[in-house]
């Protein structure tokens, strides 16, 4: 595979004026070691950090519970405000008084567990309108794991057959995202083949390693953390280490 190495800063995005930035990470959310990655989204925003923990409800309580109070902790050593959103269930989302809890973010953060849950509880809701609505005014937008696997049109399973995918949530259309890239293409080496796009769709997959992170977004990206980001699309496969940029497709 190729690999293309770029400035190792990436430019920082102001706020206002128009959508924020993105982050795909593909693990390792509210871990004092992504704090840096954290903490860059929310510069020159509003220290406001609102966290969703819905992907975790299969999980059970105690789960997603630990990964609010995770949450918390991050915040409390980013010197910001967490605002955790209390949705188990897809009609919590369209509760206003939830929806009214993402105005004023300076981060809204989507943590992992099952991207299939997370993408039929807030689809089309009214709580995820309004955390769109917050990124085109400029709040950075973050998904971990599944938290970044809904972001896309569509959520392939990486433990089935490609037909077993989901609807996602369609923010970013041209993209299909694997998190944990490096860990699950070692134990399933077919990976790469049983969830790309089909050729001719102008969707680009895009596999993420643990600990790291695509920021920018729609288009332009640049890879942030200890791994690297892969791009695979027919007649094209790059890998793009900590510090490079990267350019996917428009939206198709």
């Amino acid at each position: 595979m190729q690999g293309r190495d770029a400035p190792s800063q990436p430019a920082e995005m102001p706020s206002g004026g128009g959508p924020g930035p993105l982050a795909l990470v593909g693990s390792g959310e509210y871990l004092p070691s992504m704090a840096a990655l954290e903490a860059s989204l929310l510069q020159g925003r509003p220290g406001r950090y609102v966290q969703l923990a819905t992907a975790a409800v299969p999980d059970g309580e105690e789960v997603v519970r630990k990964w609010e109070r995770m949450g918390r902790e991050q915040a409390e050593r980013l010197g910001v405000e967490a605002v955790t959103l209390p949705v188990r269930e897809r009609a919590d989302a369209e509760r206003p008084e939830v929806v009214a809890m993402v105005a004023g973010a300076g981060l809204v953060y989507l943590s992992g567990g099952h991207p299939a849950y997370l993408a039929r509880t807030l689809g089309r809701t009214a709580l995820w309108r309004a955390i769109v609505e917050a990124w085109d005014r400029g709040a950075a937008l973050a998904g971990c794991s599944a938290g970044a696997m809904v972001m896309a049109s569509r959520v392939p399973s990486l433990s089935g057959p490609a037909s077993d995918g989901v609807e996602g949530l369609g923010l970013l259309p041209h993209l299909q995202v694997v998190p944990h890239f490096d860990r699950f293409v070692h134990r399933a080496p077919d990976l790469i083949e049983r969830v790309s796009p089909p050729a001719g769709s102008g969707v680009v997959l895009a596999g993420v390693d643990e600990g790291t992170a695509m920021v920018g977004g729609p288009v332009h990206w640049t890879v942030r953390g200890q791994g690297s980001v892969w791009l695979f699309a027919p007649g094209r496969q790059e890998q793009y280490r900590a510090g490079s940029q990267l350019t996917t497709p428009a939206r198709p």
